[in-house]
């Protein structure tokens, strides 16, 4: 009986671990490949951010998002403004999830994260 009350509790926790993993954080926003497609033909004034490998940028990018890879991210903040929308965009959405919450987290309020990354862009 008690192993099963751990193993339940470890269960728990193993799920909270990876659903926190994946949702996007409090205060940030989750589009569509679709979204994004509207959102840059609008030519809104937001940054366009891509947390991609210099090479994987280079082998593959949309023309408006610069490339600050996610490991520089944090050093590199200061290029960016508070005051306009930022959206973030990867290969499969995990590491754009991951900036959309260290952005969100150094005070950034309108914090975009693009689902499905470069694998769903067909652009």
């Amino acid at each position: 009986m008690e192993s099963l009350m751990i193993n339940g509790i470890l269960i728990v926790l193993l799920a909270y671990f990876f659903i926190t993993k994946i949702l996007p954080p409090k205060g940030a926003k989750q589009i569509t490949i679709e979204d994004l497609k509207q959102l840059l033909a609008s030519k809104n004034n937001c940054q366009f951010i891509d947390v991609r490998t210099p090479m994987e940028y280079k082998a593959r990018r949309i023309k408006e998002f610069k490339n600050i890879p996610l490991n520089e991210l944090s050093s590199r903040l200061d290029e960016l403004n508070k005051e306009k929308e930022i959206v973030v965009i990867c290969q499969s959405g995990m590491r754009s999830n991951q900036a959309t919450k260290l952005l969100v987290k150094h005070g950034f309020k309108n914090v975009t994260n693009v689902k499905g990354g470069m694998n769903a862009w067909n652009g």
